[in-house]
């Protein structure tokens, strides 16, 4: 029987993960977007309504990241019905942990289930990075792979984008701490540099390798020594109160590394489940100390992507 109306929740993400900008990504199953998606008697989409946090979003669909998405599965599909939606967002627009993308994947997971043949989530995710790149002013896959499929994401190519998570050793926590301040994926790719020096291009692609291969091989040591981004970090800590402090209290604490989540403004660090909660409370007292309130979280690395949900 196919369903007339269905809710999918899809869950934040931190982007780039230090050292694999555009391309690494995790899902943060703390928080996320509910998107509920209608048959309508009406072609085309229509956006019914947002709740959820206190955010301006544009309701005319092609505007719209969510809207985006849907408008490019129903052109890909051409259904003999109409699609509505609501967008509840969880996940404040700016911070960091992938808003914009959460509503683009929502949108056509809970759109797919409605459909009598359902699609693979690859194709899926093609129709998503359609939504980001309303918000971003670019095609990228580093928030929306992560909260698709779920967990460390390795995601490579745009027009014909291959996926593979990545294992994460037993016991690895995240710690997010979200700063209360806006800051824009447009204004935080503005910034920079289009040149990169050969010194760092190799420095930056060892640091990436020896990340993946410490994930595959449960290698902690590795992990810290790769956690270690040289390229993008020193453009855009500038953006964030309190950075470096806040980094520094974090690596103390005993974080295998600490970075910005995405564009930023929130921060992220991968720390063995035993110093989670310490090195939460430093990353915390650090901000504090730049007089900036936060919102923080501990959560595993390894988590589910988004999925439909009971209304």
């Amino acid at each position: 029987m196919n369903l007339a109306r269905a809710t999918a929740f899809a869950p934040a993400s931190v982007g780039n993960v230090a050292i694999g900008f555009d391309i690494l990504g995790f899902a943060v199953d703390a928080l996320g977007d509910r998107i509920t998606v209608s048959r309508s008697a009406t072609p085309g989409v229509r956006i019914s309504g947002c709740s959820g946090l206190p955010v301006e979003l544009p309701t005319e669909p092609e505007r719209n990241t969510a809207g985006r998405a849907l408008l490019a599965l129903n052109v890909a599909v051409k259904p003999d019905f109409g699609f509505e939606m609501h967008i509840e967002k969880g996940i404040p627009l700016g911070s960091g942990l992938g808003g914009s993308a959460a509503s683009a994947v929502g949108a056509v997971v809970a759109a797919n289930a409605l459909l009598p043949r359902p699609l693979p989530k690859i194709e899926l995710l093609k129709f998503a990075m359609q939504g980001e790149a309303v918000a971003s002013g670019s095609l990228h896959v580093d928030n929306i792979a992560p909260s698709l499929f779920g967990g460390l994401v390795l995601t490579v190519g745009i027009d014909q984008p291959r996926v593979k998570q990545i294992p994460v050793p037993a016991g690895v926590m995240a710690v997010i701490a979200h700063p209360h301040m806006f800051l824009s994926t447009k204004q935080a790719r503005a910034i920079l540099k289009r040149e990169v020096a050969m010194s760092d291009f190799v420095w930056q692609t060892a640091n990436l390798a020896g990340f993946i291969s410490g994930c595959y091989t449960n290698d902690l040591d590795l992990i810290r020594e790769g956690l270690n981004d040289v390229v993008i970090e020193p453009q855009r800590r500038q953006l964030i109160p309190g950075f470096s402090a806040v980094r520094s209290a974090a690596i103390a604490a005993g974080a295998l590394g600490c970075s910005i989540s995405g564009a930023g403004p929130t921060m992220f660090a991968w720390v063995p489940q035993a110093q989670a909660e310490t090195v939460r409370q430093a990353m915390v007292a650090e901000f504090a100390r730049n007089g900036v309130e936060t919102d923080h979280w501990v959560v595993p690395v390894q988590s589910a992507g988004a999925r439909v949900v009971e209304d």
